[in-house]
């Protein structure tokens, strides 16, 4: 189950929210996912950012525990 993009925040329980990205995250492909190290440096990176709310990045709109889990995924302010 993916998160609803016409849902509100608000809308959501937060628990059930954390989870469901957290699965994300754990259902990635091995191979396309970074270490646990460096995905544990890129969301340091995200946590001081000033583009960082509730979870998205306001630059780009994703969810940065996914896009910083991913190989492939890169920070939009290039901080990473």
């Amino acid at each position: 189950m993916k998160p609803c993009v016409k849902c509100l925040l608000q809308e959501y329980d937060e628990e059930k929210y954390r989870q469901l990205i957290a699965k994300e995250v754990e259902w990635m492909d091995a191979e396309m996912k970074v270490s646990d190290e460096e995905y544990a440096r890129r969301l340091d990176i995200c946590r001081e950012c000033e583009k960082l709310s509730a979870g998205t990045c306001l630059k780009c709109g994703c969810f940065v525990e996914l896009r910083a889990a991913a190989k492939e995924g890169h920070c939009p302010g290039k901080k990473w």
